[in-house]
């Protein structure tokens, strides 16, 4: 009778492990990646970000971006949300005309696509932005 109780706690133990296996590889990771970021820009350029979005090691498309630009007293400049394009691929572009010189931080945060939502690890990437006077 007690190898039968054994086994089945055993049997019992090893469902609950493959049960929580299952769930650890349910976490989708995609993140941004800025290419070639410039920092350093007059008032009146226009702020122009590049990158693409890594999953896998590879572009994903269609993948929920959030690009957030605060300034050096932690007012909000910018705050954007729109998907990678079809090669994997993000731009923000942001008119300096009217913002005063100093220290920005920008963030662009992956969301993830929209089928992995309920498991996704929100990864980021920040840049500081340095605005100065013609």
């Amino acid at each position: 009778m007690t190898a039968k109780k054994n086994y089945l706690i055993s049997f019992v133990i090893l469902l609950i492990t493959c049960g929580g296996i299952k769930n650890s590889f349910a976490t989708h990771i995609s993140q941004p990646v800025l290419i070639d970021p410039k920092t350093h820009f007059t008032v009146g350029d226009t702020v122009v970000l590049n990158g693409w979005v890594e999953y896998n090691a590879q572009s994903a498309p269609d993948v929920l971006l959030n690009f957030k630009l605060i300034r050096s007293d932690g007012s909000l400049v910018a705050d954007q949300s729109y998907p990678s394009n079809q090669k994997g691929h993000f731009e923000f572009k942001f008119d300096t005309k009217n913002e005063p010189p100093g220290s920005y931080q920008f963030t662009v945060t992956s969301h993830c696509l929209e089928i992995h939502r309920y498991a996704c690890t929100y990864k980021n990437q920040t840049l500081s932005i340095q605005l100065s006077n013609p």
